[in-house]
């Protein structure tokens, strides 16, 4: 499996930005798809997660009701909207992806198997 994110770049505080994930290489119905971030100094924190059965969806209280996730199945890209950003959203954001059986997916410590390369995010 392969994911490859696009999308990042340089916002104003209070503006928008959508982020993009491609997978490709699989053919396995269910994931659970997450975006993470990282700032320099800061450990990795996960901030959304959508399960491609169900829809479910899953966000960090810091993202509550600014970010959303979305995907698009036919074309196995998964959008992470983030709207209102503040400069404390600057960091390298990454998706990642593990199989699952599960109808939801809520456990941002799980071990995701894929991860892609990242995509820098930068708010002033």
């Amino acid at each position: 499996v392969q994911l490859v994110e696009s999308g990042g770049g340089s916002v104003q505080a209070g503006g928008p930005l959508r982020l993009s994930c491609v997978a490709s290489g699989y053919t396995y119905r269910r994931h659970c798809m997450g975006w993470f971030r990282q700032a320099p100094g800061k450990e990795r924190e996960g901030v959304a997660m959508l399960n491609t059965g169900s829809g479910d969806k899953y966000f960090a209280d810091s993202v509550k009701d600014r970010f959303d996730i979305s995907r698009d199945n036919t074309r196995k890209i998964t959008y992470l909207q983030m709207n209102s950003l503040e400069p404390k959203d600057t960091a390298v954001y990454s998706c990642a992806a593990y199989k699952t059986a599960s109808h939801s997916c809520r456990n941002f410590g799980r071990d995701f198997n894929f991860w892609g390369q990242g995509t820098q995010v930068t708010v002033s």
